[in-house]
C-alpha cells in the first residue's frame, strides 16, 4: 500500500510541475514594485479560458498531493 500512495505522489509531483510551468506568465515591472502597482488597480480581472482552467487543475493535484502525503503518514505509522 505504501509503494502505491508513493508511485502516485510522484506522479502527482511531476504533475504539479507541468501544470505550473504551463500556466501564463504573470510579469510585472520594476516600476510597478516601486509604486506600489497602483496603475493596476484597475487592471485585476478574473482568470479566463485557459488560466482559469491551469489555476483549478492546479488547485486539485495540490489538494490530492496533500491527501495523498497524509494517507502516506497514517500507512506509515500503523
Amino acid at each position: 500500500m505504501y509503494t502505491l500512495l508513493m508511485t502516485i505522489l510522484l506522479v502527482l509531483s511531476v504533475l504539479i510541475i507541468i501544470a505550473v510551468m504551463m500556466q501564463p506568465a504573470k510579469t510585472d515591472s520594476a516600476m510597478s514594485s516601486l509604486s506600489g502597482g497602483a496603475g493596476d488597480l484597475f487592471a485585476k480581472q478574473k482568470p479566463r479560458g485557459f488560466e482559469a482552467f491551469m489555476q483549478k487543475v492546479t488547485a486539485v493535484l495540490l489538494a490530492l498531493f496533500f491527501l495523498i502525503a497524509i494517507a502516506m503518514v497514517y500507512v506509515s505509522a500503523h
